[in-house]
């Protein structure tokens, strides 16, 4: 997927990409509502009053509204996204500025999912993984197919141990 593919090692195969349930995009959505049935009922009560500038500074503080109560947090989920390689799980955030955590799957100690009543009826659910390091465990909210992706980084990081366990049992 794009920006994903530049970070991938030689021999590593990218398994699924994920972003938040679309439900993170609910409350932006009716904010941008409210905001454009509120400048709609402004500009509707300003009528031609001031030659109309009036009118037009009420669009453009209804743009600049819309933007930071819909536009930016849409681009926040577009961008945000979980990667599950063979090897690895990434993580990248970030609109302008990039930031991101990768977890080597044969560090992660424990794979564990959160479903509240609402997520249960949505499909979605909080993934949470701890690893080997002293960083907190890392949360993966609003994941859709929760059970899928769970499965899925479950295998892959017991196939990452196996070998370990191998080694273990030949000394």
């Amino acid at each position: 997927m794009g920006s994903t593919e530049k970070i991938l090692l030689p021999g590593e195969d990218e398994i699924e990409t994920v972003r938040t349930h679309i439900k993170s995009l609910i409350l932006p959505f009716i904010f941008g509502l409210i905001t454009m049935i509120g400048a709609g009922f402004a500009i509707g009560m300003l009528g031609d009053s001031g030659n109309g500038s009036l009118r037009l500074i009420a669009v453009g503080i209804a743009v600049v509204i819309l933007i930071m109560v819909t536009v930016t947090p849409f681009l926040r989920w577009l961008t945000w996204t979980y990667t599950l390689t063979n090897k690895r799980l990434i993580e990248q955030k970030g609109i302008l500025t990039r930031s991101g955590r990768i977890i080597p799957l044969a560090r992660i100690n424990d794979v564990a999912f959160e479903k509240s009543v609402l997520d249960r009826i949505l499909g979605c659910g909080t993934l949470i993984i701890h690893d080997a390091s002293q960083q907190a465990g890392l949360n993966l909210h609003d994941i859709p197919q929760i059970e899928t992706f769970h499965r899925n980084i479950s295998r892959l990081v017991i196939d990452s141990h196996e070998p370990e366990a191998r080694r273990d049992e030949t000394h």
